[in-house]
């Protein structure tokens, strides 16, 4: 184990118990040195996992603490309230079906049900990969701002990665706009020559898209008309998964 890591931790475990404490007080109940506890301090402050009451000086737990929490809250519901819809989805396609999340500017896959023919795309648990190029990527980022989506595009880049992903931030931004007006997504060889994908998205209390889901497969038997014809199924699915997260329509964010 890292020891400043176990120190940071029994730090926030004292903040959570007794709120406001000092410098002092945390280097005597921690048994460690000022300028030790001092240095993880600052470095929690700048990140807003602590903060500093400007009349006495004491410190408390800071409000990213919350974010965070509901973060790892969400995902714990959304693991529960998917796994349903996703054991439903490959019964009835018998295609591997990905749940995903948007986890800095990429997807993050947590959860999966593969298929059980012989040609089948295989579980990618805690993989990531590319918004741009990939179904539940595209499902999300549909739903992000324009200039966030530009911002991701130029900082990660939209690198060529099958001779069918789309490199071009206006042929991104106008395949985007064909997933908001129809509701789902396609990766058509995009990240994988060999695999055809259709995604949709998920949406938070709030509105917000936040998670994806998708059905994928080997190009040869997922022909794009299979796909729209997957694709209602799916929507309905994320929908209900999204009404269960507490999204009511009409509650979309801008």
């Amino acid at each position: 184990m890292v020891n400043t890591v176990l120190k940071t931790i029994a730090l926030l475990d004292s903040l959570a118990r007794q709120g406001d404490r000092s410098l002092s007080d945390l280097a005597r109940e921690l048994g460690l040195a000022k300028s030790t506890v001092h240095g993880i301090l600052e470095t929690l402050e700048s990140e807003g996992l602590v903060e500093r009451d400007p009349e006495s000086g004491k410190f408390h737990l800071g409000v990213r603490l919350i974010e965070l929490g509901n973060r790892a809250q969400l995902g714990l519901d959304i693991c529960r309230i998917a796994a349903p819809f996703l054991h439903g989805l490959n019964r009835e396609f018998d295609e591997t079906v990905h749940l995903t999340i948007l986890d800095r500017d990429e997807v993050l896959y947590i959860d999966c049900i593969e298929s059980q023919q012989r040609l089948r795309t295989y579980s990618v648990i805690g993989v990531r990969a590319p918004l741009y190029c990939t179904s539940v990527g595209k499902a999300i980022m549909a739903f992000l701002p324009e200039a966030e989506i530009r911002r991701i595009a130029a900082e990660k880049s939209i690198a060529p990665i099958t001779a069918h992903t789309i490199t071009s931030v206006e042929c991104l931004l106008a395949d985007l706009a064909g997933v908001r007006a129809r509701g789902w997504s396609i990766d058509d060889r995009e990240h994988e020559d060999h695999l055809r994908c259709v995604g949709a998205p998920i949406r938070d209390a709030r509105g917000g898209v936040f998670a994806a889901i998708s059905l994928s497969g080997p190009a040869e038997r997922n022909t794009l008309a299979r796909l729209g014809e997957i694709a209602p199924k799916l929507v309905a699915a994320t929908s209900e998964i999204s009404r269960r997260l507490g999204y009511r329509a009409g509650d979309a964010q801008a």
